[in-house]
This record gives C-alpha cells, structure tokens and sequence, in this order.
C-alpha cells in the first residue's frame, strides 16, 4: 500500500512551504488509495515551540487534510529506546562509530580547514582510535555521539520530480546519528520511523536533497528497501529569493487571519510548483486527488504571487451564497468598535440563516453589495460600515480641490440632486436613478465628478465605496434621502 507522511518540527508556525509539502503528500496518498501519515519530529527539544505541535495539527484540519495515521511524536518514540537500539546495531555493523571529540577541538578543526579552504567535515579521529582506546573511553562514560560512517562510493536515487541524482561519498560528512544527550538527529529518526512506518513515498522539499544521501546509506547499512523520493521546488518571493519573513508572511496561519478562504489557500497552494495539465484553475480538495500527479511537479522554484492569491480569494467569496458570506463576516463585525454603536448588533446566525427579520434581509443585501469587491474577509468591516452605521460622523471628505468641490458646490449638488430623488419611489433600478441624477447635472451644468463625489460622500463618508447609484439602490428611498439631509445639514452648520 502506498504511504507518505508529513513531518513537521513543532518549532513554531507552519509555513507555506510545510503546507504545500502536507497538501501534495495528501493528494498523492488518496490519489493511489494509500494512508497518510502525520508524524511529530520532536527531537530538537532546545527548539521546541510550547503549543506548537497542537497548532500544527489544527491547521491540517482546517484545511481538511485529515491523517490516516498518527500523530506520532519522535519525543515518544525515543523513550521508548528504539533510536538508540538502531544506533547500537548500526555501530556493531561497522557502520557508525562514537565519537568524543569536545566541540572545542571540533570548532579548532573547522577553523583549519576554513584557512586551507578545506569542505568542513569531521577528519575521523575518533573512527581511527584503536580499539583499546575506544573500549577505554566508552568505559569511562565520556561524553560522545554517534557518528555514521559514509562510504567512499556514489550513490544515486531516481526523484520524481528531479530526475536522477548522485554523491560521492568523499563529498559527504560523517552525520551525527545521535546526539550526547541521548536524542538521535533527524537523519536517523526520519530513516528509522520511514521504516518503521511503511512509508513508500517521501515527498519533501528541494532543501532535504543534499540530506539524502546520509539517509540512503543509512538504508542500505540496514539492508532496508528505501522509499522513492519527490523533492518538490522551493518557493520563491517576487524577485526570485527564497521565501523569507523579510519580505511578507509565509506562515499558512497569517494567511487564515487575513481573511483567505480555506478553500482559496488550498488551490492556490496546490499551484505553486504544480499545474493539471489543463486550463482549470479552480480545484475542491475531492478534484485535486483526482487531479494531482507528482509527474507534474516542476524543478523550478514557484513564485508566491499575492496577487494571484487574492485575485483566486475573491473568485471563491463571489461564488459562496451571501447569506453564508453574511454568517461568516458576522465574528469579523462584532470585533469592531463601530458596530458595538449599529442597531445592527443583536444579529445571530439563526436570523440570518432564516432571513425573518428586515435586520437580516437588510445584512444580507448590504453583503451582496460588497460581494464582489471583496479581496479578503478582513476587508468586510470597512466597506459594511456605510450601511450598517446608524450615523454617519462626516469630516472633509466632501472637498476635493482637483474636481472643483468646495462647501458651496456640494450644497449646491446635493441639494438639487435631493429635490429630484424625493420626488422618485422606484429605486430598485440604478439606471433609472443614474438618469434622474445625470439630469439635474446637465440642468446645472456641472461636471459629473461635481456631483458625484459629495453624493457618494454623503451616503457611505468613504473615500472608496460602490458607485452612488448602486449604493442608492441597495439602501433604498428612506435611507437614502435621510443621508442626504443630513449631510446638507452638517454642510453648513460646519461652515
């Protein structure tokens, strides 16, 4: 049965890149009908972040990508013995060796070998003791590691993703297998839990191709079946560099807190490195096990375009039914000071849900009018509060010096344009009351943005908003002319 794993360290947030890695370790684990395993790498407990493993595994079900097997924690495991027996073995074989170099005499070799513009690697000092002296230093109880004994030989794997690739044994360093305090390093734990565990496929990133050579002759030293290997491009920042936290946030978690929708992180995600083979660009999770196949993953880094991520957000906030949008935003509004003061605030989901309300009809139309503005959930609060504030606190948005706008013409505007609207019922149709506005503009020969402007200023007090007569129509008469009077009120007693 085919099996992959994702192995993160609880060492803090998971990156984009851990995503990436979970999700097509997810997709090609379903695709072949096979387990997927999660598996906690504890090992490094200097770095261990306090509650970040339970964040790890709340993300993967966030996103939906549920694990077969698992969680294992590496922490666990080690106490049970099983590294230390498997470095045991790999020491009677031949294949490893302590080591009890201090990391002063290390730090000393590694300075040499900068000035000789040497490799740094270990010069094997303590593999070439003799036996007297290793069995007298072991006796001792001195402080050592273990070290694995690489082979003067090439050694090749065929990757997925990469082709084949080969090393020469000369070019690798003798890794430390497990550490003095007892706890193995990553290269023995992967290679004894992959066994272990039955993973068939390990499918990680491009920065873990240099490691496994280590772990290949770690296989062999075992007389194990190795796993085939996938190592899947780095992600890349606008200008090409690697992905960094300098230039933007790649934890999956600030993504989720900006307002991404799951679903368009997802697809997006599944993107960076990958493509169908076809034009569709928007994927549930269901279609892209049936879609995806490593075969498709290319060598090149794969730039983390926002722009694509919040142009694919925005398509899936379009699609989704405003009332279940309405729903969604409500947590996001309640947060907010301003919409502790709207009459709008004892909305529940219930309500909305069974729209019995006109408090909830109202919601709902004014989220349909946002809708297809929206980038992100985060961007709701500022463009609901036009219609969900009671009253407008307007200020001198209603100037603007490059259209010609000052007190006198918004009066002047604003007051023509409510002398027609009042006497108009129907503003259901934003043609009809464009119409009945474009002639009171041409009846006072005017600029269009003369009038625009402090119209729109006048029902939302946002320098960015709908267009008025969109606004006007979901608004409707009342509210409508109520906004208008007032902002000719404030207009001139402000004067």
């Amino acid at each position: 049965m085919i099996k992959t794993r994702f192995a993160p360290s609880p060492t803090g947030y998971l990156h984009v890149g851990g995503l990436r890695t979970a999700l097509y370790a997810y997709l090609f684990a379903k695709k072949e009908e096979g387990h997927f395993v999660l598996r906690i790498e504890d090992t490094d407990q200097n770095r261990l972040v306090e509650g970040a493993a339970q964040n790890l595994q709340d993300i993967l079900k966030h996103f939906g990508l549920e694990w077969d097997e698992g969680p294992f924690f590496q922490s666990e495991r080690k106490e049970e013995g099983i590294y230390q027996k498997y470095a045991e073995q790999l020491i009677s074989s031949g294949h490893a060796y302590r080591c009890y170099c201090s990391s002063e005499r290390l730090t000393e070799m590694r300075t040499e070998q900068q000035k000789q513009k040497l490799p740094p690697k270990y010069d094997r000092t303590c593999y070439h003791l003799s036996d007297e002296e290793k069995e007298d230093l072991f006796n001792q109880g001195k402080t050592h590691v273990v070290r694995l004994l690489i082979p003067d030989e090439e050694i090749n794997f065929d990757d997925i993703v990469r082709g084949n690739v080969s090393f020469k044994g000369k070019d690798v360093d003798d890794q430390v297998l497990m550490k003095s305090d007892g706890f193995p390093t990553y290269h023995l734990a992967v290679v004894v839990d992959d066994h272990e565990m039955g993973i068939t496929h390990v499918i990680r990133g491009e920065e873990w191709v240099p490691s496994t050579p280590k772990h290949l002759w770690l296989y062999q030293a075992f007389g194990w079946e190795r796993p085939t290997y996938a190592h899947l491009p780095l992600l890349l920042n606008a200008d090409k560099s690697k992905l960094s936290k300098r230039q933007g946030d790649v934890a999956a978690e600030d993504y989720i807190k900006k307002g991404y929708l799951k679903e368009a992180i997802l697809n997006f995600i599944a993107f960076l490195g990958w493509n169908p083979g076809s034009e569709e660009e928007f994927f549930t999770l269901p279609e892209l096990v049936n879609a995806f196949s490593l075969e498709r993953v290319q060598k090149a880094g794969a730039v983390f375009n926002v722009e694509k991520l919040d142009w694919m957000n925005g398509h899936y906030l379009r699609e989704m039914h405003s009332a279940d949008l309405a729903i969604m935003l409500l947590p996001l509004l309640k947060k907010t000071d301003w919409f502790k003061q709207s009459s709008y605030i004892g909305l529940s989901d219930k309500e909305i849900q069974e729209g019995n309300s006109d408090a909830a009809n109202n919601y709902i139309k004014y989220v349909a009018c946002i809708q297809t503005r929206m980038k992100t959930l985060n961007e709701a609060p500022d463009q609901l509060r036009p219609f969900l504030l009671d009253e407008l606190e307007y200020g001198d948005l209603f100037f603007h010096e490059k259209m010609k706008v000052d007190r006198a013409m918004a009066i002047m505007s604003l007051e023509n344009a409510l002398k027609s609207l009042e006497t108009h019922d129907d503003y259901s149709d934003e043609a009809v009351l464009k119409q009945v506005v474009v002639d009171v503009i041409q009846s006072m020969g005017i600029k269009n943005g003369q009038m625009m402007w402090p119209l729109r200023i006048a029902l939302t007090n946002e320098q960015y908003s709908a267009g008025a007569f969109e606004l006007m129509s979901v608004m409707g008469k009342k509210m409508s002319i109520e906004r208008l009077n007032k902002a000719i009120t404030y207009l001139k007693d402000s004067a």
